[in-house]
């Protein structure tokens, strides 16, 4: 097997089951919130969507010290590796107290806004979960943060054990908490076990070989600037796909709630496939970022393999929920019309897959490799082509949106051939004078 394939490989696995173990969490805790009522289900799914929003936030110094401090390991530099740690702290305890307090203090009008407005008992509920949840963010944040300092340093395994030690306990303490306090008791659960895996990650910080040499060398000037420009092009990205996310569910709405209801739940199956495309993503850059630490540039070696590993993953799945799609849709216990419709776009949905396997890996390399500017890009770009082609191929119904989605998809994957061989033709410049040094 190719070295850079079975790095990637190594690197992406943890990454996705620790991915997957936070969405069973999320299932099972809608589950158990679920007795309570259907007003309290809306509150926490809506509350708990802001968390995507969130994430958005969190990845501006998550990802920035990712790629820094993997930048810093592969050129062998501890002092680097320090400043890039301590810009991440520096930035995250900058915004924190900002999206906590200001959260905290518009809670009920952030409720309003994400419930559409109204003043039914789902609103009292969502502001009673924002009471706990936003100030909870500072130990998201601070969680997000570790995970994002030992993935550059090259571990994602501990991220894999600290995702399933904080899920599985929430999947024992909910049931108590939701029973002895409602809505309030998912959001307690959810931050009391974030924060006994927030103290497992510190801990794992400390022991890590690489961040205790770091922690001894030579003090540098903070690297906060340094990790807002390489991060806040990767939170934009994840950004504009929410962006563009949500208005395709605007679209999909045109064509009646049936419609809605299966392009929901198809969606949520989808996640299972798309995880595994940024497991490959996330390996890709760290990956991309060890070697440019080092002064040699694989940038097509590693895309090459990313690629291979993200499109047998794409290739597989969209295989499997053609063949399966009766059987998923009947697992979600949907009505025949809705089941109709589920089917229909999982059928048809396989072409997108493929295309966003290749497209979602090879960010990684351009993450990884500073790039993530180019990138943003052409995100914007997809997403601008995604929402009129949605729009004008809805009348087709579910497979029309499928037919915009790759062909949007498509763009973007020639944008980013055109980036990709602008890079081959840097490698092969750059090469000679790597030797000659």
């Amino acid at each position: 097997m190719n070295s850079h394939r079975e790095q990637l490989v190594a690197l992406a696995r943890p990454v996705y089951f620790s991915l997957l173990a936070s969405v069973a969490a999320g299932l099972i805790n809608t589950v158990w919130v679920s007795r309570l009522g259907g007003p309290a289900v809306a509150a926490v799914a809506v509350a708990t969507n802001t968390e995507n929003v969130l994430l958005g936030v969190a990845l501006v110094f998550a990802s920035g010290t990712t790629v820094l401090v993997a930048h810093a390991r592969g050129a062998r530099d501890p002092a680097a590796v320090r400043a890039a740690v301590r810009g991440g702290w520096a930035l995250c305890a900058v915004v924190t107290p900002v999206v906590v307090v200001g959260g905290f203090l518009l809670r009920e009008p952030l409720a309003r806004l994400v419930l559409g407005g109204g003043d039914g008992p789902a609103l009292s509920l969502a502001v009673a979960y924002f009471a706990i949840s936003l100030p909870g963010t500072a130990v998201f944040f601070a969680q997000n943060l570790v995970d994002g300092i030992l993935k550059g340093a090259g571990d994602t395994r501990t991220p894999l054990r600290l995702a399933l030690l904080a899920n599985g306990l929430i999947l024992v303490l909910d049931p108590f908490l939701i029973h002895l306090y409602g809505v309030r008791g998912a959001a307690a659960s959810t931050v009391l076990c974030r924060s006994a895996a927030l103290g497992a990650g510190l801990l794992a910080l400390r022991r890590d070989a690489l961040l205790r040499s770091a922690a001894r060398a030579p003090r540098t000037g903070s690297a906060l600037r340094r990790t807002l420009t390489t991060g806040l092009p990767m939170s934009l990205d994840f950004t504009v796909r929410q962006a563009g996310a949500l208005g395709l569910v605007a679209v999909v709405a045109r064509l009646g709630v049936t419609a809605v209801a299966a392009y929901a739940l198809a969606y949520k199956v989808l996640y299972v496939a798309t995880m595994a495309f940024y497991a490959v993503r996330q390996a890709a850059a760290i990956h991309t970022a060890h070697t440019r630490g080092t002064g040699r540039d694989r940038r097509r070696a590693i895309g090459r393999q990313a690629l291979l590993v993200s499109g047998t993953a794409g290739l597989a799945a969209a295989l499997l929920l053609a063949a399966a799609a009766p059987w998923i849709m009947a697992v979600f216990g949907a009505g025949p019309a809705v089941a109709h419709e589920g089917v229909l776009f999982l059928r048809c949905v396989g072409p997108y897959l493929l295309l966003m396997a290749g497209f979602i890996a090879l960010g990684g390399v351009f993450e990884g490799s500073g790039g993530a500017p180019a990138l943003l890009r052409v995100t914007v770009l997809g997403t601008a082509v995604q929402l009129p082609l949605a729009h004008a191929l809805s009348g087709l119904g579910l497979p029309g949106v499928c037919l915009a989605l790759a062909l949007a998809m498509a763009v973007q994957c020639a944008a980013v051939a055109v980036l990709l061989r602008r890079a081959g033709r840097q490698e092969e410049t750059e090469a000679p004078r790597v030797r000659a040094a």
